[in-house]
């Protein structure tokens, strides 16, 4: 049977959703559209109309990137009248706060990205392609222990709300949020769904939903109006290019983050003696190390320089710059938040990456729609000097980094990440193990990561003792994991080879799955 694509994403209902359009005929970007609207059901603390999001799509022609990420409101409300206040979820062993409420809620871009792709690219109607979302929302999902420890994270969000606990509520345990093993519906996104294919974006952004979200803001304490749904717009932008081992690289460019830094990252790790690596080596573990540290030191020093962030990829790719840092640290010795990811190819050689966050929630559901709302707005990244005090009007820079890595033989790879801080990381690293030791994308999803900031080394259990006994003792703020772990994100992963196979890699970190179709 002649294969029409591959799919890798966070859940295998998700992976369903968008193995079913791939069968029937769709394309690529169909399919990935499928499968975001299914994981607003199988990953639902993950992904949301109302969140944001990013995909880099190729299509033949020069890759593309499409930016629906959330957006700040045109104007700040006086903090004595905001609803916005902070919770604490529990990680086990650690704990962290978030802050929620109707003042958390950005302008959402992912119901106006889904309508914009499909506008651009898509070839099935778009009533075909929600309809597994749709049925899966219906009859629901069996909750799997991973996303049902993720609601034991963030549980407070959920039950913050009499009205949104009962849509999330377990069926056996009274005063719980829904278990693993529980079947989970949302037949109120399911008609939402079917009703935004037949009437289009403009109820989500100034009809019905536009309306109630809005009036409900307005008077409950939230920055969002009217205005602010009916004037955003999802941006199409050149992806950052970078060159790396005889691939072409695209990525999120400015003004996000995540991009940036994983270039900056790939060209201080070309400067170094890579050919002579091997895999796992303390050589190898102590360069990504020093990578790490100096993208880090480098974050800080633009960030201070308070740079706009069309400059930032002139200046942390500049020679000069470059130049300097690997004199100081590379050529000496040392001394020393919720996201998800969907990677999709086609047998006609289209490729899409797609990333998308909903925050935590805020635990506010837009009545009657099953739409649970973003608070990216209560992240402390986007607040420095202060919560309330970001500017207005102005698209929000995200460390989500959707990739397409294409060779001039034909092979492709889609890959992207979710997890904080640890995306550009986790990237990085499996790029490095695709372009540097030539691995196959499932072993290079597979192998061992690490993770350094703030002077903090995390090593993933499966490197040799010999090389994480020399890191533990050159960085003694460390922590040695038993065996791979969410902590460093979650890499699901496409890949063509030269000769036409279709690969995929779900990352296990993350519930990981994929399918050919």
């Amino acid at each position: 049977m002649r294969k029409h694509g591959i799919v890798a994403a966070g859940h295998p209902e998700t992976v369903e959703a968008a193995r079913l359009i791939l069968e029937g005929g769709g394309n690529a970007f169909d399919a990935a559209l499928a499968a975001l609207c299914a994981a607003c059901v199988a990953e639902p603390v993950l992904a949301s109309l109302a969140g944001g999001g990013f995909l880099v799509a190729h299509d033949g022609d020069r890759p593309r990137l499409y930016d629906f990420f959330a957006q700040t409101p045109k104007r700040r409300r006086r903090d004595e009248e905001l609803d916005f206040f902070p919770i604490v979820a529990d990680f086990g062993g650690t704990h962290q706060e978030f802050h929620i409420g109707t003042a958390s809620i950005a302008v959402p871009g992912v119901a106006r990205g889904v309508f914009r792709v499909h506008r651009d690219l898509g070839s099935l109607p778009l009533r075909r392609i929600v309809e597994p979302a749709i049925a899966l929302a219906r009859d629901g999902v069996v909750m799997n222990s991973l996303q049902a420890y993720i609601f034991d994270i963030v549980g407070p969000i959920y039950a913050s709300r009499p009205e949104t606990f009962q849509v999330y509520r377990s069926q056996r345990e009274t005063g719980s949020l829904i278990r693993a093993g529980e079947r989970f519906r949302l037949p109120q996104l399911a008609d939402t769904l079917e009703i935004l294919a037949i009437e289009g974006e403009r109820l989500f952004y100034e009809g019905e939903i536009a309306a109630l979200l809005a009036e409900y803001c307005v008077g409950n304490g939230g920055h969002l109006t009217a205005d602010d749904l009916a004037d955003y717009r999802v941006k199409l932008r050149d992806p950052l290019r970078i060159d790396a081992g005889g691939a072409k690289l695209y990525t999120n460019p400015p003004p996000s983050s995540g991009g940036i830094l994983i270039a900056f990252a790939l060209e201080l790790l070309e400067s170094s003696r890579r050919d002579s690596w091997k895999f796992g080596t303390a050589e190898h573990l102590q360069a990504l190390v020093r990578v790490m540290e100096l993208t880090n030191r480098a974050r800080v020093e633009t960030a201070l320089r308070d740079l706009a962030p069309e400059r930032q990829s002139r200046t942390l790719l500049d020679p000069d710059l470059l130049a300097r840092y690997r004199r100081e640290v590379l050529d000496q010795p040392a001394s020393h938040r919720g996201t998800t990811h969907i990677s999709v190819l086609d047998s006609d050689g289209r490729a899409a990456s797609l990333t998308v966050s909903n925050g935590e929630g805020s635990g506010f559901l837009i009545p009657g729609t099953g739409i649970m709302t973003n608070n990216m707005l209560g992240e402390e990244d986007i607040n420095p000097h202060g919560f309330h005090r970001w500017p207005t009007d102005r698209r929000i820079a995200s460390m989500m980094s959707p990739t397409l890595a294409l060779w001039r033989d034909g092979r492709a790879v889609a890959l992207g990440s979710g997890g904080s801080n640890r995306i550009r990381t986790a990237i990085l690293q499996v790029l490095s193990n695709v372009i540097d030791f030539r691995m196959g994308i499932d072993a290079a999803v597979n192998a061992p990561r690490i993770h350094f900031e703030n002077g903090f080394l995390d090593v993933e259990g499966g490197f040799p003792e010999s090389s994480t006994a020399g890191l533990a003792a050159s960085f003694p703020e460390h922590r040695i994991w038993d065996d791979l772990n969410l902590f460093f994100g979650g890499v699901h992963s496409v890949e063509l080879s030269a000769n036409g196979d279709l690969r995929g890699a779900g990352d296990p970190r993350r519930g990981g799955t994929w399918a050919k179709a």
